[in-house]
């Protein structure tokens, strides 16, 4: 008998083996998640037009294209164009006498001087949209002679 408890067993264990088995068999279906990653991405590429190095100081300028911009950036929920002057919206000339010529800048729906900073919005993610960057400035026929300049920089940024 002794033998025949073990072999009882052993059918049991078997038993209870094959139905923790058929229980951990697959389900008729089943998910697989996937995910992908997207960085943030925001470039501005600047090119200098001849007009921007030759500014008519004497005459002045009516909103003169000075530079195009291109602007591209994947943020969906927008991003920010800033503009902003080393000499705060002034053309210098370091000759003793010469007067500083303020000029305003346009840039897309932004356009005024520049003291601070100039920004233009966007609303949505946009990959090469182009904006003309122009300058204004009243005529000055008693301009000193020399070379009256400024910088700009333009930056692209999340809002």
């Amino acid at each position: 008998m002794h033998h025949f408890k073990a072999v009882a067993l052993s059918l049991i264990a078997m038993s209870v083996f094959a139905t923790i088995a058929i229980s951990a068999k697959a389900a008729t279906s089943g998910k697989i998640e996937l995910q992908g990653r997207v960085g943030e991405n925001c470039t501005v590429a600047v090119t200098q037009l001849p007009k921007g190095t030759a500014l008519d100081i004497v005459t002045g300028e009516k909103a003169a294209q000075v530079a195009n911009v291109v602007e591209s950036c994947n943020i969906g929920a927008g991003y920010k164009v800033s503009l902003t002057s080393a000499n705060a919206g002034k053309l210098l000339n370091p000759l003793t006498g010469a007067q500083t010529v303020r000029f305003d800048v346009g840039y897309d729906n932004a356009t005024g001087v520049i003291a601070q900073e100039l920004v233009a919005l966007r609303d949505t993610a946009q990959f090469g949209k182009q904006v003309p960057v122009t300058v204004s400035f009243p005529a000055n026929p008693q301009a000193i002679a020399g070379t009256y300049s400024d910088t700009v920089t333009v930056t692209i940024a999340a809002k």
